[in-house]
């Protein structure tokens, strides 16, 4: 139970990765500011986060179980929290799915709009009523650069990053009558071991459905360019809990917050031609015309980009 002064901090998605270290961090708040209350689907994951939680766990941080693909689910953890008191949401559950389109059944499809978008809007109808009438509240959703800039192969993960995108521009507007503020993370790659699995199971996977030289492409082209930028330019989960950490305690949020400086000029890309040619146009020759040159730049950019030479980290100001 929070108490007196603290603010209550419901977060989704906690039993590894960017989840499980923002509940961390803010539990371990020096100032005590946060009650954190971290859910994940199944409790019996939770081993991870306890062990890191420490001394905060049953003090700053309490669980919850929650499957935010459930309507039952997300009503009862919000109705297990006290008065259905809740400062700050964080949406962070989220699921990848990577891989030639053709290979990719409508269900498949189905299950990471599921998590990734519905499973969003689940929980903010469930918290934002609550919200509008106590005039206050901050609701954050984890996005990804893939929610501004579309990656070849990573086709339905990004256009659900994409609708999340849109909804959230559309709900800020009307949240802020109530005094409520919408703020979106954006990181780019991010250093997870989900990351590390799901690239490691695509590179052994058949692809039914793809013709050979797409499949050729995705496997001898992509992944060895995405592996590269990975190493080159990936963050933390840490990386990112500090930057969302820093975008609650702001006076005033910004909506929109890329982690990755290095990410801002492919960004910009987007929004220099209205045509978005120049975009697709540069993405399709810095994969398939000049992979050899890509592959030195991202080394000489691992070598430059180590921690100690440059902030990884976004100031809200």
């Amino acid at each position: 139970m929070a108490n007196s002064g603290q603010k209550v901090v419901l977060i989704t998605g906690c039993s590894s990765g960017i989840g499980l270290r923002i509940a961390v961090i803010l539990a371990k708040d020096e100032k005590s500011r946060y009650h954190v209350i971290a859910t994940m689907r199944d409790l019996k994951k939770k081993d991870k986060l306890v062990e890191a939680a420490g001394d905060a766990y049953g003090k700053t941080l309490t669980l919850l179980p929650l499957d935010v693909c459930s309507d039952e689910s997300v009503r009862q953890c919000v109705n297990n929290v006290k008065d259905r008191h809740i400062d700050i949401l964080i949406n962070n559950a989220g699921v990848g799915l990577l891989g030639p389109v053709e290979s990719i059944s409508i269900e498949e499809m189905k299950k990471v709009f599921e998590t990734n978008f519905f499973g969003v809007v689940r929980m903010i109808k469930e918290v934002m009523p609550d919200m509008k009438k106590r005039r206050s509240g901050h609701i954050i959703v984890m996005s990804s650069v893939m929610g501004l800039q579309g990656v070849v192969f990573n086709d339905v993960y990004t256009a659900s990053k994409f609708a999340m995108e849109g909804f959230c521009e559309s709900l800020a507007v009307q949240l802020m009558k109530f005094n409520i503020r919408l703020s979106m993370i954006e990181p780019g790659p991010v250093h997870t071991e989900f990351e590390t699995k799901m690239m490691e199971d695509v590179a052994k996977m058949e692809y039914p459905g793809a013709d050979a030289d797409t499949v050729r492409y995705f496997k001898d082209v992509y992944l060895p360019s995405s592996i590269d930028i990975f190493e080159a330019m990936g963050q933390t989960p840490d990386d990112i809990a500090k930057c969302t950490k820093k975008v609650i305690e702001s006076n005033n949020p910004r909506f929109r917050n890329l982690t990755n400086s290095l990410y801002t000029p492919i960004v910009a890309l987007k929004y220099a031609d209205e045509t978005g040619g120049l975009s697709v146009n540069t993405f399709y020759n810095l994969l398939f015309n000049f992979g050899p040159l890509m592959h030195i730049t991202m080394s000489i950019l691992k070598c430059l980009t180590c921690s100690c030479l440059r902030r990884r980290t976004i100031s809200p100001n």
